[in-house]
């Protein structure tokens, strides 16, 4: 039996790097954002309950209309949680396919944004948050993504707090720029086992 750990935190937290380490000591990780990017356009399932949704012009070319996407879902918090009650619940089922197939590994991995708000935490057995502060964040973010702060911050307000988070975590990860990342994942994994 393998432990599953999911690796959580705000846009602009580190998430990412946090599980690209883990991937160097050979955990391997399940990218729910990557994941759920590839089901959104390759499930039957989600594409016709999404063009239900918003009409024909989502997929055009096959290839989805991120900016429709994005207007429908951050008009309105209710739109994104229609939207993520079409994708999340396929999502989960293609994680817990990708872990049957991880059966000789006894350290998995699954990074998701929402890991709470989805409800993956129920098929992650520790929760890690990577916390970084909010100014952190948004610069990271504006930089990486070339938004300004005003688009970073409708995301960031679009998710559930990091400090909100903290409450439920299991592990907490900082990175600030300040801590050292490699020995904070190291002692997660030496307390593992």
């Amino acid at each position: 039996m393998n432990i599953k750990l999911g690796i959580t935190g705000g846009i602009g937290s580190g998430k990412s790097i946090v599980s690209h380490l883990l991937t160097i000591m050979g955990i391997p990780m399940y990218i729910a954002d990557i994941e759920s990017k590839r089901l959104t356009l390759e499930d039957p399932l989600i594409r016709e309950s999404l063009t239900s949704l918003l009409g024909v012009d989502l997929y055009l070319n096959g290839e989805l209309n991120k900016a429709l996407l994005a207007s429908y879902v951050f008009d309105n918090p209710e739109n994104m949680n229609i939207v993520n009650g079409i994708i999340h619940p396929r999502v989960k089922d293609d994680f817990k396919r990708w872990v049957h197939q991880q059966v000789v590994c006894k350290v998995l991995g699954m990074e998701a944004a929402i890991l709470i708000e989805a409800g993956f935490v129920k098929e992650v057995d520790k929760v890690v948050l990577v916390y970084a502060p909010l100014d952190v964040r948004l610069q990271r973010t504006m930089l990486r993504d070339s938004s300004s702060r005003e688009q970073v911050m409708k995301r960031i307000q679009s998710q559930m707090s990091d400090e909100e988070k903290m409450d439920m975590a299991d592990f907490i990860i900082y990175n600030d720029g300040k801590v050292p990342l490699i020995p904070q994942v190291l002692s997660l994994m030496n307390h593992l086992g």
